[in-house]
C-alpha cells in the first residue's frame, strides 16, 4: 500500500511539473529568460486569407499596400511599409511622418515587395491591403514569413480601421479616435442641421490621373463620409453601378453644376485648390457659375478616408466650410 501510495505520489509529481513546463514553453520566451510572455501567447484573426494565428502583442509589424498609413495613424510604429504617394505624406502630422520614414521601405507597391529585404526584418505580423492579383503574385511567400493579415479593397473604412487597430494591438487610440468622430459629427449635425437638410450638394474632383480638360462628380472618398455620415445630398451613382467619380466629364459640362445649391472641391492644407483641380477653377465657365460668383463653392480639405485621423481633420474643414454659408 505505501509502495503504491508512494508511486502514485511520485507520478502526480511528475506530471505537475511536466505540466508547468508546458505551461513555461506556451507563455514564455525564447529561452534566454527575457522573453515577454504576453508576447509569445497568440490569438486568432478572420481576414480574407482566412483565420490567421497572430502574436497577441505584436512588436515587429510590416505594413504593405494600403494599411501603412491607417495603422501608423493608430499610433503604430512599422519595422517596414511600401512606398506611399509625395502627396500622401505631405498631409501627414509631424510625428506621423517620422514614424514612417523611420521604416524600412520594403517595396514600391504590394506586388512589388522585396522579399528578402521584408524577411530580413523578421517580423511577427504583415498587415496587407492591395489587389488580389497582388496577392496572387506574393501572399503565400508571405505568409511563409511571418502571420500575414488580408483585407480586400472594398473592406469599409471603419471596419478596416477596427481590425488594423485589433490585429496591431492599437485599440486604445482606436477607441479614443472614435469617440473623436462620434462627437465631431454629433457636433455638425446639430450646428448645420438646417443647411444639410435643405440644401443640393455635389462635390467636384479631379486627380493627377484625369485626362487634360476634364473632371468628374465625387461619390467616393470622403464625399461618402458627407453623405452617409453627416447626410449630404450628394449625387450618387445607382445601386449596382460603377462610381460617378470613375466618369470623366468635358470642362464643357461644368454649366451642369448650376442645378445645385452648393459646390465643394477639394484644396490643399493651406485651403488653395489641389494642383490637379486648379485647372478646373481658371476656366471661364467654372467662374461664370452662380455658384461661384455668389460665394457658395467651398474648398475642403481631404487628407483621407480611410482612417480616422484624416477623416477628423477632414470633418473640421467640412464644418468649416458649412459655416460660412450661414453669411451667404
Amino acid at each position: 500500500m505505501s509502495s503504491t501510495l508512494t508511486t502514485r505520489r511520485g507520478t502526480a509529481v511528475a506530471a505537475a511539473l511536466m505540466s508547468a513546463a508546458l505551461l513555461l514553453t506556451a507563455c514564455g520566451g525564447d529561452g534566454d529568460g527575457t522573453g515577454d510572455k504576453a508576447a509569445a501567447k497568440t490569438r486568432s484573426v478572420k481576414a480574407e486569407n482566412g483565420t490567421v494565428e497572430i502574436p497577441a502583442a505584436p512588436r515587429r509589424i510590416v505594413t504593405i499596400g494600403n494599411t501603412n498609413l491607417p495603422f501608423i495613424d493608430l499610433g503604430g510604429k512599422p519595422v517596414g511599409v511600401t512606398e506611399v504617394s509625395d502627396s500622401d505624406l505631405a498631409v501627414l502630422p509631424k510625428e506621423q511622418k517620422a514614424a514612417y520614414e523611420a521604416a524600412d521601405v520594403v517595396g514600391s507597391s504590394g506586388g512589388d515587395v522585396d522579399l528578402e529585404k521584408l524577411a530580413a526584418l523578421k517580423p511577427d505580423l504583415i498587415l496587407v491591403q492591395f489587389h488580389s492579383n497582388d496577392w496572387g503574385k506574393v501572399g503565400k511567400r508571405l505568409e511563409s514569413i511571418a502571420p500575414t493579415v488580408l483585407w480586400g479593397l472594398d473592406t469599409e473604412w471603419k471596419a478596416f480601421a477596427r481590425e488594423i487597430a485589433t490585429a496591431g494591438n492599437v485599440t486604445d487610440e482606436l477607441d479614443r479616435q472614435k469617440a473623436a468622430f462620434e462627437k465631431k459629427v454629433a457636433k455638425i449635425k446639430k450646428t448645420h442641421g438646417k443647411t444639410v437638410d435643405d440644401t443640393k450638394f455635389v462635390d467636384v474632383s479631379r486627380g493627377d490621373w484625369s485626362d487634360p480638360g476634364t473632371f468628374y462628380i465625387a461619390d467616393i472618398g470622403c464625399s461618402e463620409i458627407a453623405r452617409d455620415d453627416i447626410g449630404l445630398d450628394l449625387p450618387e451613382a445607382a445601386e449596382g453601378k460603377d462610381p460617378l467619380a470613375y466618369d470623366s466629364l468635358p470642362f464643357e459640362q461644368i454649366t451642369r453644376l448650376s442645378k445645385y445649391d452648393v459646390i465643394t472641391y477639394p484644396v490643399d492644407a493651406g485651403g488653395r485648390p489641389t494642383k490637379p483641380f486648379a485647372p478646373v477653377t481658371k476656366t471661364n465657365t467654372w467662374k461664370a457659375l452662380p455658384t461661384v460668383t455668389s460665394g457658395r463653392a467651398l474648398g475642403v480639405f481631404c487628407p483621407g478616408n480611410n482612417s480616422y485621423g484624416p477623416v477628423l481633420r477632414y470633418l473640421d474643414s467640412l464644418d468649416s466650410a458649412l459655416a460660412t454659408l450661414s453669411t451667404k
